[in-house]
């Protein structure tokens, strides 16, 4: 299900004060940086990536299929930083992004 427009905002002033928990480099989405990516979503729910690709369309490409792979909502893109989202419903609240900022 799509996240609506007041959950986007929500998220984006919450992914405001965020730091990065995954970079990708110029490698792109190898297996270590999927597994990473699984585990940050599993236990934070709204992570931000930063994407240190040149190539802004490899960039693009890169989220898109992040948020692909991993079943995961894109909040919003700035640059190289990108805010992802998805719903955890076996989610431990001392973790979650999104209970902690509530």
């Amino acid at each position: 299900m799509p996240l609506t427009q007041e959950q986007k905002k929500q998220y984006k002033s919450i992914g405001h004060h965020l730091k990065p928990v995954l970079i990708v480099a110029d490698n792109g989405l190898t297996e270590g940086v999927l597994a990473e990516f699984e585990r940050a979503l599993n236990d934070h729910e709204l992570i931000k990536i930063k994407v240190n690709i040149l190539d802004r369309e490899a960039r693009l490409a890169a989220v898109a299929e992040l948020c692909k792979v991993g079943k995961a909502d894109l909040v919003q893109v700035i640059g190289k930083m990108a805010l992802l989202h998805r719903k955890n419903f076996s989610v431990n609240k001392q973790l979650s992004n999104v209970h902690r900022f509530k």
